[in-house]
């Protein structure tokens, strides 16, 4: 699976646990939250000012 910015956050989680530490390190400490797991990376860092390009190449780094 390709991450992109589009990704939902659910699946990327569900695929890659791991990558959590990933959204927290930004200050989404809200991935528990059912809404949250329904939005794409693009979304969720708008809401929470990241940059959703910079995640995206982090998260497809460390599940490379």
């Amino acid at each position: 699976m390709e991450i992109t910015k589009n990704s939902i956050i659910g699946d990327v989680l569900d695929q890659y646990p791991d990558t959590a530490e990933l959204f927290f390190s930004i200050g989404m400490h809200c991935l528990g939250c059912p809404a949250s797991r329904g939005e794409t990376i693009e979304e969720a860092c708008m809401v929470h000012g990241a940059d959703a390009e910079a995640l995206v190449a982090d998260l497809n780094k460390a599940i490379a």
